[in-house]
């Protein structure tokens, strides 16, 4: 186990790490470039997210001195007692120990999930997937230089080359120990990592989000939040489907609108019953396809009866991740966001909001849609567990 190294030493890797980005910023573009070339697959949200250009190394810079200037997570007091012994009771925050992020395809993830578990005091193991193995190997590199500049061994950075059955037998039986494991990724690679994890796992689940355009809403604020909701097609807090409430006025004048004004961005809009009357609405085959997450350019927009029935669609069919009620009815956008039971709950704002940098936290390692221990955005001070003091001079049960 490494030891935990002083706050000085940690904020001092990072900006190394800030430093080593800009100094390397053409080296890694230029490396992706390679990796990007070699993707032959045909998943345009995977390519999206692979791709680093001069704004990703802006973010990977940034996420880096922002973890620098936040304050240290680990050895927070969050209660304390006196017994009446005498003995002083602490609890306080403490690092996980070792945590496993397997991922695909964004080597961004590995600057702010490694510097989001390094400030915590956490060592982390880094499994991308092998479409990113270029890119994310150069910027582990560049990690490791960071903690040898200070002295801190390069063991708090590791890369893990592992192909699938690999990765099984790791997680089956780890050859070294680990403390939480956290898959980014598909449905696919999210239960494969359930099925042979034996340690705790954090799901970062998949988004599937939905819009609902309550019968008080604000139609420009409702097209405004469902085109900014689709304006990145490879984000899991992409919107994917809109229940349009079947008692708003101007409804029909409404629908054509939002179809002109997805169709202009190259969306394929799939409808019920009631919608897929309009020109260029498709009707969908099975009511299976509100489960789907698209990570594409394709958004179901349907109708609905009302509040509470949009509130039970929502539960039923969601990934548990993001939903937005737009409407001017305080009461009843009250309503909808005490019983929807996803990470983020949002009223006539866009679901492209739930991230850890926006959100306040300043990065994420994660989005979780688990319950336990956090839930939405994991930041620095999530990555914590807890640990009691207790400070006595022979006292005995």
């Amino acid at each position: 186990m490494n030891t935990l190294l002083s706050i000085e030493k940690r904020n001092a890797v990072l900006l190394k790490m800030a430093v080593l980005l800009e100094q390397e910023r053409n080296a890694i573009i230029a490396i992706n470039k390679t990796d990007l070339e070699a993707y032959n697959g045909d998943d345009i949200s995977m390519f999206d997210r692979l791709k680093v250009d001069d704004s990703k190394v802006d973010e990977m810079i940034n996420a880096v001195t922002h973890l620098a200037s936040q304050e240290d997570p680990v050895g927070i007091e969050r209660f304390s007692f006196k017994h009446e012994n005498g003995m002083q009771v602490y609890n306080k925050t403490a690092s996980f120990g070792t945590v496993l992020i397997i991922y695909e395809s964004r080597p961004d993830v590995t600057v702010e999930a490694a510097g989001i578990a390094f400030k915590s005091g956490n060592k982390i193991l880094l499994k991308g997937g092998k479409e990113s193995l270029k890119s994310n190997l150069k910027i582990v590199e560049l990690w490791h230089q960071a903690l040898k500049d200070h002295d801190a061994s390069t063991d708090w950075v590791e890369y893990m080359q592992f192909n699938r059955t690999e990765t099984q037998a790791f997680l089956e039986k780890p050859t070294q120990k680990v403390d939480l494991i956290v898959p980014r990724g598909g449905e696919r690679l999210i239960a494969f990592v359930k099925q042979h994890a034996t340690c705790p796992v954090i799901i970062s689940g998949r988004g599937n989000n939905f819009v609902y355009v309550h019968k008080k809403a604000n139609l420009e604020i409702a097209l405004d939040v469902i085109i900014n909701g689709k304006s990145k097609i490879s984000a899991c807090n992409a919107v994917d489907k809109v229940l349009i409430d079947k008692n708003l006025p101007n409804k029909e004048a409404f629908i054509k609108s939002l179809i002109s004004k997805l169709k202009a961005s190259n969306i394929q809009i799939l409808g019920d019953e009631a919608t897929c009357e309009f020109d260029e609405v498709e009707a969908f085959e099975s009511d299976d396809i509100w489960y789907e997450e698209f990570l594409d350019y394709k958004i179901v927009v349907g109708e609905i009866a009302s509040n509470a029935d949009a509130i039970a669609k929502i539960n039923k069919y969601s990934g548990g991740h993001s939903s937005v009620i737009v409407t001017t009815h305080e009461a009843e956008a009250k309503l909808f966001m005490e019983n929807v039971d996803t990470a983020a709950v949002y009223h006539n704002a866009s679901t492209r909001f739930t991230d850890g940098g926006q959100l306040g936290l300043g990065g994420e390692l994660a989005i979780s849609t688990d319950k336990l221990h956090q839930r939405g955005p994991i930041g620095l001070q999530h990555l914590v567990t807890n640990k009691w003091y207790v400070h006595g001079d022979g006292q005995i049960r």
